[in-house]
């Protein structure tokens, strides 16, 4: 196909969350998250209109004039309508939400790492907000700005029975694996939400499996790079859902 320069989309990985608020916007499916992070599919699904500018939380997207394979609206819309049978083009549940505000404790003081659970059975769900993974969180996320942050191992809840009870109660969350994915991307994502949100402090809840303990090198090193001081707690849990503060 013939190739001229033209107006097209660009897509800045080192600032895209993979959030996919993008995604829906483009009406030829050009964009789709691809490894945790936005991309092109193909430049003749592209028009170069832009109608994804401005529902990028990170400024991310931008038109630029490059050599490119011309606009082919027949295809741009074949492609289109084949993703429609294959469900979302992005998965729905990476849309950011925010159930309640980030809770403080009435003395103003840090939230405790490890909190006395409440009696009776069917407690409620203390999450405050959506996405939870550290892949898809936005930096700049208004329940990040301040608060009390959880870096936490995606086994974590499930060995752990009472962890909304005693650590996710009144916190946002960021959750994932530093065995199965990049721990590169995680300091590096990490010490973003540091500068951004300015976090009041950073508990880090991880299994006491060996891989896991890398997330605590992992934090430590997101301190140093963002340049802050936040305070830093270690909750080591044990493959029985025992908690302990780590030193």
């Amino acid at each position: 196909m013939a190739r001229r320069k033209r107006k097209i989309v660009e897509i800045d990985e080192d600032k895209c969350t993979g959030c996919g608020e993008c995604v829906p916007t483009c009406a030829e499916g050009a964009i789709r998250i691809i490894d945790g992070k936005a991309r092109l599919v193909s430049d003749v699904y592209c028009d170069g209109l832009g109608a994804c500018l401005g529902h990028c939380p990170e400024d991310a997207i931008t038109i630029i004039e490059r050599e490119a394979e011309e606009f082919d609206e027949e295809a741009a819309m074949a492609h289109a309508a084949e993703a429609a049978q294959d469900g979302p083009p992005t998965c729905p549940g990476a849309s950011m939400r925010q159930f309640s505000l980030n809770v403080l404790p009435p003395s103003g003081g840090p939230t405790p790492a490890l909190a006395d659970p409440p009696s009776g059975e069917g407690a409620p769900s203390a999450l405050t907000h959506w996405p939870v993974q550290l892949k898809l969180v936005p930096p700049g996320a208004p329940f990040l700005k301040g608060a009390d942050l959880l870096l936490v191992a995606d086994c974590v809840p499930f060995a752990m029975a009472d962890f909304h009870a005693r650590v996710l109660r009144g916190r946002p969350v960021v959750v994932g694996c530093p065995k199965l994915d990049d721990p590169r991307f995680y300091a590096d994502k990490l010490a973003e939400i540091l500068r951004q949100a300015e976090p009041r402090s950073l508990t880090v809840v991880f299994m006491e499996v060996p891989c896991c303990s890398m997330l605590m090198g992992i934090a430590e090193e997101a301190g140093r790079n963002a340049g802050t001081d936040t305070p830093l707690e270690k909750v080591r849990v044990s493959r029985k859902g025992d908690a302990a503060l780590f030193w």
